[in-house]
Parts: structure tokens; sequence; C-alpha cells
């Protein structure tokens, strides 16, 4: 089990990288045609959170919310303790729930 010092940094760093994910690979998906599915394993969609095709061709994208992973690193940085473990649990268990890993692997 992780110990207080171990969860704050974890989060940390977690959210450091989700400030700094960018969209392309994830508006990359969103025009990948059938002969390409083979390039979504090597795709960083981390910053991804949704993708829905319509039928009438329209595509919406929701990305993560950078500003708010910014303040919650902030909060977190300055709160120390508590707040970390507590965040991460939520983070985890809200995958959980949603079915996804809060940490996605690096590009394989």
């Amino acid at each position: 089990m992780k110990n207080e010092r171990q969860w704050r940094d974890d989060v940390l760093r977690r959210l450091e990288r989700l400030a700094d994910q960018k969209a392309n690979d994830a508006v990359k998906l969103a025009f990948l045609t059938e002969e390409r599915m083979e390039e979504i394993d090597r795709m960083d969609l981390r910053a991804l959170t949704e993708l829905k095709r319509h039928g009438n061709g329209a595509v919406e994208i929701k990305l993560i919310d950078k500003v708010l992973a910014l303040e919650k690193l902030c909060e977190i940085a300055h709160k120390g303790g508590d707040g970390a473990e507590h965040f991460l649990r939520a983070l985890e268990s809200s995958a959980r729930d949603s079915g996804q890993d809060t940490e996605q692997e690096e590009v394989k």
C-alpha cells in the first residue's frame, strides 16, 4: 500500500501529465479511416475524454480540461497529505465505475 507521500507524488505526476497533454492524436482519431485502424495502438489518447461520430459526418471531441488539471495540481501541491490521497482514490474509483484506467500506458 502506498504511503501518504507516494500518493501525493503519484497524483502530482498524473496531473502534470494531463495538463501537458496534446490533442493531436485525438483529432487524428476522429478522422481515421477503416484502412488505417492499426494506428490507434500508437496514439496517445490521454487528452481524449469522449469522441462521437454522427451519421451526418459531424464529429464531436471532448478533451480534458487543462485549466482544471492545473488548478487541482496547484491546490494539491499547496495542501499536501490528505488531499492527494483522497483525490487519487476518487480518480481510481471513477475510472473503475466507467470501465477505464486512470493511467494509460506509454505509447506502445
